[in-house]
């Protein structure tokens, strides 16, 4: 079954009573509460929530953590995707390309817009984006590539730059799910014309809501964008083309300041865990381990694992009380609402094995050794089963 982030947010919730949740809130909460609450009194005492003095401050500290000059906060993941593509001036009649194996805000973002996605296969090793599809998916109307940072891992974005560059695409970093991860000493986000972050409460950085945020070095997009998000309006009352109510709140900009002091801390911990999950499964017959590329730092928002017979793993897990999350059972060339464009069964192998392979154990700052021992005996004992 295909979990979206609103049935993942209830679904988090529900596993307060499992042996080992998916994620933890509470006891990330617990560490930082303290610190939470002074936050947002301190927006509650001022009265003033929406684009206050909290978001400016989080999106010079934000613009500054990802390396680079300007950050806009927006009101979701989704819209600072919909945002940078509008930025970018794409619109009906361009073309996209974008990897299949994503969540599918990726392709919604330039569909809403009236432009075309067009999906490219991943690399089996990093489930991100493979630049050596790039060049036969390219036409005359081809505007931009968004490669996407997956579980918490920089895409190969030399390569993607260096054809983007040569045929003056436009490059759109989603960035979802690896703040503070690197390529080659850059963070994720700092690359491309445009970096997308989304603050959904599940993130390595989330709100305790929806939030997002665009990152760039452009001045003119990011006076764009500005105007983007409060309806066209660069000016009260006056709007100049047409755009969004998408802005972020002071109290989630209250609440993602203080996380973002403890992010490096909590990328930290999540690669420790990696390495305990690693030493447990890597020799385990049926389990393929993630693989962390030579190019940068992972920070590993998801921990994610081939395993043969998937589905049955999953609910052999299920049984004892282990949560585990398939992100993500079908690809975007294979949804529903693409159909029109076209795609079979066999167009990107790649994406459509992983689909069936993938499976997110349990991953979280606070997830004890105990717990990453349960979960890792207890796939192999699936698979002994």
């Amino acid at each position: 079954m295909q979990t979206s982030r609103e049935e993942n947010a209830l679904s988090i919730a529900a596993h307060a009573d499992l042996a080992v949740p998916m994620l933890d809130l509470g006891a990330q909460y617990a560490s930082i509460e303290d610190e939470i609450r002074s936050a947002i009194d301190e927006v509650l005492q001022t009265q003033h929530f929406i684009l206050g003095p909290k978001v400016e401050a989080l999106e010079k500290e934000i613009a500054f953590y990802c390396g680079r000059q300007f950050a806009v906060g927006v009101a979701s993941g989704t819209d600072a995707l919909i945002l940078a593509v509008r930025a970018a001036g794409i619109g009906p009649g361009d073309e996209v390309l974008l990897p299949s194996f994503s969540f599918i805000a990726t392709a919604d973002a330039v569909s809403l817009l009236g432009a075309k996605p067009v999906f490219v296969d991943i690399e089996p090793d990093t489930f991100c984006l493979d630049p050596r599809k790039l060049a036969a998916k390219i036409t005359p109307n081809t505007r931009a590539i968004i490669p996407v940072h997956l579980y918490g891992q920089s895409a190969e974005m030399k390569p993607i730059l260096a054809i983007a560059h040569e045929r003056g695409l436009k490059v759109i970093e989603d960035n979802a799910q690896a703040i503070g991860a690197t390529y080659n000493g850059k963070r994720t986000g700092s690359m491309g014309d445009f970096g997308c972050l989304s603050f959904f409460p599940s993130k390595n950085l989330g709100g305790y809501g929806d939030g997002g945020m665009i990152v760039t070095d452009s001045e003119e997009a990011y006076r764009r964008l500005r105007s983007l998000r409060s309806h066209g309006s660069a000016k009260k009352y006056v709007s100049d083309e047409q755009g969004w109510n998408s802005r972020l709140d002071e109290l989630q900009a209250a609440i993602l300041r203080v996380k973002l002091r403890h992010l490096d801390k909590w990328g930290a911990a999540r690669r420790a865990n990696a390495a305990r999950y690693e030493a447990l499964l890597e020799n385990v017959p049926g389990v393929t381990v993630p693989h962390t590329a030579a190019w940068g730092e992972h920070v590993f928002h998801q921990y994610t694992i081939r395993v043969e017979r998937r589905d049955q793993v999953q609910k052999f897990l299920a049984a004892e009380r282990i949560a585990s999350t398939v992100y993500y059972p079908v690809p975007i060339h294979m949804q529903p609402i693409y159909a029109h464009l076209g795609y079979h069964t066999g167009d990107l192998p790649e994406s459509e094995r992983a689909a069936s392979e993938a499976l997110s154990l349990p991953m979280y700052p606070e997830l004890t050794e105990d717990q990453i021992k349960r979960v890792a005996d207890t796939v192999t004992r699936a698979l002994k089963s």
